[in-house]
């Protein structure tokens, strides 16, 4: 259904019972269950976390694979022409602005968690080989850009991609399910749409009650080390009550002024941190090591995709690997709804390039400056305590780190800082998707119900950590990432039914086109002036009014009277469409609008005038379902536009024919 002939609807915001209640009542059971017997919950946790490590480890493994491919194949091939839109749309942002936003998209608590940790770590402890070699230097460098590389973006790109696209092509609402239209039409608004979101409420839920968790441990470690505060799980699940909190104010002030704000405070003083280990640390060896990180990772990912240790077998994989896989796929539904809503207008190539390379470029400088500056300082320096101070407790290696630089005081407290606001953001930003994907309507629920679902998340951290730390953390991740792993792969298969159908409208579409007829009886000259006319908007609106509306009428009638359902409809700004339904099967629709346009600079009477609202000419353009066509029907007959609406429909009926 177009958006034209849809009337409009009062704002709602009501709790989708099917989503809301099946999703509280999960995580609820879990928090009681983790709190009431935190060590049988701890037990509970191993169990899965090993079970998906090791006999489901492969399925996870292959599925990110698949998805890399995936999201690559739809890049070059024909698909990727299509836009996340209709065919006339243009993107919301330009570049700059967007780039800006996939920049800002790859920043997070895993980043200040792991920077330093993931490669000191993976130093000392390699999957194969000796530790603390050069060889395991390179070694954990290249797992670490492995980790926080294009898979992490491929996961994202993929729901991404599959919410805006059925929801700004399309018309669906901006929820996973509208993936499956494709494949079971409108049962998504049943029963199996309703579980492919909760399994995303759920996935989010632990996706962002991970990130919550780490960075409550770090939050600790650093004012441990700042203020000398007690370490222990009573302070984080106290650190996790209060930020919470904040994080429900953060909720009260709105998205622009909470959220937008805040993000931007971060991204300054994540970036001017980074600068200065860049410029207090070995600059050059930075930049070297940057280069040299870059290129073993370009020439190993392919192997490295596919390695799951079969022949050195060991607990490495699901520790590390498959944790960040889960982690991807869990925070998917998040940061894809994210990267959908400011992509409208890319085409799918675009938007597939914008996403797996833009962020892809600074995670990984952030990561060699960190790691690579950590690493520099046991191997050239001979800091060896902090090999040892990681060992024992992996929060506390920014600040061990920071602690080798000057201004150390300082900058432990900016790091500590960031991890604090970025805690409240994820919650905040965290709670208001899964709010969207359990409610009624598109629009921004009442606070009360993101508040519900902010504190829910910090419970559910509070919970893991009970439950055993870390290792619940991964563990909960890990399982609950398994089943949403499944609806991404339907996703995909989703995408692929409706783009195909897609091009192949677009090709019946283009191939049958005849040029627009002249208008019968006028002369060169006449024509000639029709040309150079640039009418304005009452003139082109006067022309819908007294010969467009008129010949959709008598069409609409015609089709009426053929025994099929016909209507003719208009807007406000003075478009008329005509749309004719055809059951189960596509519609066909047919638009006639008001197309504004900035005049040829020859046609200026003074060319320092300025390009204002007056100035403005008017076409009269076509679209159809899949949007704008691109072609002036004003000043044409009536019969002529009759013809031209005839001819739209025997394409249509072709399309039609084509894809039974």
């Amino acid at each position: 259904m177009t958006d034209e002939v849809m009337p409009p609807r009062a704002p709602r915001a009501r709790i989708l019972p099917q989503v809301f209640y099946p999703s509280a009542a999960l995580v609820l059971a879990l928090v009681a269950f983790s709190l009431l017997a935190p060590e049988t919950a701890e037990r509970y946790f191993g169990v899965a976390k090993t079970w998906v490590a090791q006999d489901a480890g492969w399925f996870t493994v292959l599925a990110v694979a698949g998805f890399l491919v995936f999201i690559v194949g739809v890049a070059v091939s024909g698909f990727g022409r299509l836009k996340l839109g209709p065919d006339h749309s243009q993107p919301d942002y330009n570049y700059a602005t967007w780039f800006a936003m996939l920049f800002a998209a790859g920043m997070g608590i895993g980043l200040m968690y792991f920077g330093v940790a993931e490669p000191i770590m993976h130093f000392a402890d390699p999957p194969v080989g000796d530790a603390q070699t050069v060889a395991a230097a390179r070694q954990a460098m290249r797992i670490t850009f492995f980790h926080w590389g294009i898979h992490a973006w491929a996961i994202y790109a993929v729901v991404a991609l599959s919410l805006a696209y059925f929801a700004y092509r399309h018309g669906l609402p901006l929820r996973i399910r509208s993936s499956l239209y494709p494949l079971i039409g409108e049962r998504i608004h049943g029963p199996i749409g309703h579980a492919v979101d909760t399994f995303a409420v759920l996935g989010t839920i632990f996706g962002l009650a991970t990130s919550l968790g780490l960075g409550v441990i770090q939050i600790n470690s650093g004012l441990h080390y700042l203020f000398d505060a007690p370490v222990g799980t009573g302070v984080q699940i106290a650190l996790i009550a209060v930020i919470t909190l904040v994080a429900t104010v953060s909720a009260f002030t709105g998205l622009d002024r909470g959220v937008r704000r805040l993000s931007e405070v971060n991204m300054l003083l994540a970036v001017l941190l980074l600068a200065f280990i860049l410029l207090m640390g070995p600059t050059v060896h930075l930049l070297q090591a940057f280069v040299q990180n870059t290129g073993m990772y370009i020439s190993s990912v392919f192997g490295m995709t596919f390695n799951l240790y079969a022949y050195e077998p060991s607990g490495w994989i699901g520790g590390w690997t498959l944790f960040y896989w889960g982690w991807w796929i869990a925070w998917s539904p998040f940061v894809g709804m994210f990267i959908a809503r400011i992509s409208r207008g890319r085409t799918i190539r675009e938007f597939v390039v914008g996403v797996l390379l833009v962020p892809l470029g600074f995670t990984f400088l952030w990561m060699t400056i960190y790691g690579n500056s950590a690493l520099h300082m046991v191997m050239t320096e001979g800091k060896e305590t902090l090999v040892q101070a990681v060992a024992n407790d992996s929060s506390v290696a920014i600040y061990q780190f920071l602690e080798g630089l000057p201004l150390a005081g300082v900058t432990s407290a900016v790091a500590t800082l960031l991890v604090v606001i970025f805690f409240v953001t994820s919650a905040d930003s965290g709670a208001l998707v899964i709010d969207m994907l359990s409610s009624k309507g598109e629009e921004e629920s009442p606070v009360w119900q993101r508040i519900f679902w902010a504190l829910l998340v910090g419970v559910i951290a509070i919970a893991l950590l009970a439950a055993g730390g870390l290792t619940s953390l991964q563990a909960g991740t890990i399982a609950a990432a398994l089943p949403f792993t499944v609806v991404m792969i339907l996703m995909c298969w989703g995408m692929v039914r409706a783009m195909r159908l897609d091009v192949t409208r677009r090709q019946v579409l283009r191939s049958a086109r005849a040029a627009p007829l002249a208008l019968a009886g006028a002369d060169w000259k006449g024509r000639l002036r029709t040309l150079v006319h640039q009418p304005r908007q009452a003139e082109v609106k006067a022309f819908l009014l007294e010969s467009v509306r008129p010949a959709l009428a008598e069409v609409a009638a015609e089709l009426q009277a053929q025994g099929l359902t016909a209507g003719v409809g208009g807007g406000e700004d003075g478009r008329v469409w005509l749309e004719v339904g055809h059951g189960e099967e596509m519609d066909f629709f047919y638009s006639v609008r008001p197309q504004p346009y900035q005049p040829p600079a020859f046609v200026l009477d003074d060319p320092r005038r300025h390009r204002d609202d007056a100035s403005m000419y008017y076409r009269a353009e076509v679209h159809l379902r899949e949007g704008g066509q691109d072609y002036d029907v004003m000043g044409w007959r009536k019969q002529d536009i009759i013809h031209d609406v005839l001819d739209q429909y025997h394409r249509h009926l072709q399309f039609l024919d084509t894809v039974r």
